[in-house]
């Protein structure tokens, strides 16, 4: 089955431009793998979706209660001002309903532009589910999952404004407590000179009005958690996804069971990790997650510190009774097992699940039916899939998330006028340079290169022909001849791409666009940026005009 596209917004729809990620080098290696039909099997339970295709029903034996959760989050989501709570909640209620799941970290301003483009995804798929032809359809419920037990600090507490000269970047200033979750700190007063230097960037009573609306939800006193889903409900309205804050008790109390079945069955997890691991590397991929054996995928809250938990085997039996566990980097002396099971039953937000339990645990008190993820977060699915067979969760289908590049017409008409493909703007500098040195003749240093190795060939032959001793000697000379010749080339090539001024400057104002920082617009420039310059019209523009292909990176136009 097959997913239908959303109709053109607008009129110049079929001419937007798409890059396929894969031939410009700009995904990583397992996610290319996967999109090519190779080594799918190491996620193995979990299903690869191919792009234009619909997830069949994923059976969950037995099916997840959802009801107390979804009431929970009926509550959250009020809570927030998301005006359908009520709908969206009353969906995951119902054992029928298909569950599309995409997650982040709660990011200042909504984090970088990925972040709302996996929101609008897996709305779009839980449509396409609903929508699917030939009356195949189900109900279908987007949630997506706030990361709000996390500490990275790094990753929430920085933001990127596109200024006319060029991108702003903005920090909350330094950790204050690396070790506790973001859910729990609040912005504090770093936020307010944010706030106060965003309308320097750029003039207009829309973004204006925009500035007063992030500085009424990310005040200083406000949790990053309960921002970022206040801000998600003010830029998307009805289309925004129902949200699951981590760290809700209703979720919690949901998790206990499955975290509890991780204590129990953490020699068979280290078993299934490290083999997983082995096979990700014959097959020659890197692991995405250090390995670390005799650690569990678990971590502990204990005064305000979310520290990993480690297991001492010592005394513990086949059947995983007994033994003890130690918190990393922490004095306290180790605790028995039973303990922990102990705290989980009494207070399971105490608990949480790392970066390779989270996705099994998250679909066994979802039941999940498709999630979707980055190319970052799909290379490292392949080291979480054995949790889902220690646990006993069915594992549901995987995809690749649409990638998007904002570019206004007036950038597509520059880079049209510029006669430059976007895939090369978007690739490597060497590459551009060269594209640039070729438009302005400086193609000299190759033609001169065919004639040197052609006259190097013949002295070789009539050097040797003297004394064969001198093949290495000779070989030696070669090469430092043509490697001299390749370092001039490169600075030839730099100089003739500078000597047009004009257009270089042009080109380079259009790649700090698309490739701000040297690194993809959509990982660096801010969510908050788009609907600050464009208004709701781009929410609309995002809705309407992203294919649900993970292959391209599409151009969005507001």
């Amino acid at each position: 089955m097959t997913v239908d596209s959303p109709s053109p917004a607008p009129a110049r729809a079929a001419e937007r431009p798409t890059v396929d990620l894969a031939a410009a080098g700009l995904l990583p290696p397992l996610p290319q793998a996967f999109l090519e039909g190779r080594d799918r099997d190491l996620l193995e339970p979990l299903r690869f979706l191919e792009p234009g295709a619909l997830p069949e029903p994923v059976r969950h034996a037995p099916l997840p209660d959802r009801r107390r959760l979804a009431e929970g989050l009926r509550s959250a989501n009020r809570a927030y001002g998301h005006p359908a709570a009520e709908r969206l909640s009353d969906l995951l209620a119902d054992p029928e309903t298909a569950v599309v799941v995409g997650g982040q970290q709660p990011g200042l301003f909504g984090g970088p532009l990925y972040t709302l483009s996996k929101m609008v995804a897996i709305g779009r798929w839980a449509e396409a589910i609903e929508k699917a032809p030939g009356g195949g359809g189900r109900p279908a419920v987007p949630v997506f999952w706030v990361a709000t037990e996390d500490h990275d600090w790094a990753e929430v507490a920085r933001t990127t404004f596109l200024a006319p000269e060029g991108p702003r970047r903005f920090e909350l200033g330094e950790d204050p407590d690396p070790l506790l979750p973001v859910g729990m700190r609040t912005l504090g007063p770093g936020v307010t000179p944010i706030l106060e230097a965003l309308p320097e960037l750029r003039s207009g009573e829309r973004f204006d009005r925009w500035i007063e609306t992030l500085a009424r939800i990310y005040r200083p006193d406000a949790r990053f958690g309960e921002a970022f889903c206040r801000w998600a409900v003010a830029v998307l309205g009805e289309r925004c996804p129902l949200l699951l804050d981590a760290m809700d008790p209703a979720v919690k109390e949901a998790e206990a069971p499955w975290l509890a079945r991780l204590v129990e069955r953490r020699a068979e997890w280290e078993e299934a990790s490290e083999a997983a691991d082995r096979r990700i590397e014959e097959r020659g991929h890197s692991l995405q997650v250090h390995p670390q054996r005799g650690t569990s995928p678990l971590f502990e809250l204990r005064g305000g510190e979310r520290r990993r938990i480690e297991w001492t085997f010592e005394g513990a039996t086949a059947a995983g009774e007994g033994g003890a566990y130690r918190l990393r980097g922490s004095e306290v002396p180790p605790r028995p097992v039973a303990e922990l099971l102990e705290e989980i039953a009494d207070n399971p937000a105490a608990v949480s699940p790392g970066v390779l339990a989270r996705p099994a645990v998250q679909d066994a008190i979802l039941g999940t039916t498709l999630q979707v993820l980055g190319p970052g977060e799909l290379s490292y699915m392949a080291q979480a899939a054995p949790a889902y067979r220690v646990l006993e969760v069915a594992a549901p289908w995987v995809a690749l998330r649409p990638q998007a590049l904002v570019l206004e017409a007036h950038h597509r008409e520059k880079l049209e006028e510029l006669g430059l493909p976007l895939a090369v703007l978007l690739g490597s500098e060497e590459e551009l340079e060269r594209r640039l040195a070729g438009a302005n003749g400086a193609n000299l240093v190759e033609r001169a290169r065919r004639e040197v190795e052609a006259a190097l060939d013949g002295l070789r032959e009539e050097a040797l022909a003297v004394d064969p001793n001198l093949e290495r000697p000779f070989e030696k000379t070669r090469e430092s001849l043509l490697h001299a010749l390749e370092t001039f080339a490169g600075k030839l090539t730099a100089a003739a791409a500078r000597r047009d001024e004009v257009r270089s400057s042009r080109v380079e104002r259009l790649r700090q666009v698309c490739r701000p920082g040297g690194a993809l617009q959509e990982r660096v420039v801010s969510s908050s940026h788009f609907p600050g310059k464009h208004g709701e019209r781009f929410a609309d523009a995002l809705w309407e005009q992203m294919e649900l292909d993970g292959r391209r990176l599409q151009v969005i136009e507001p």
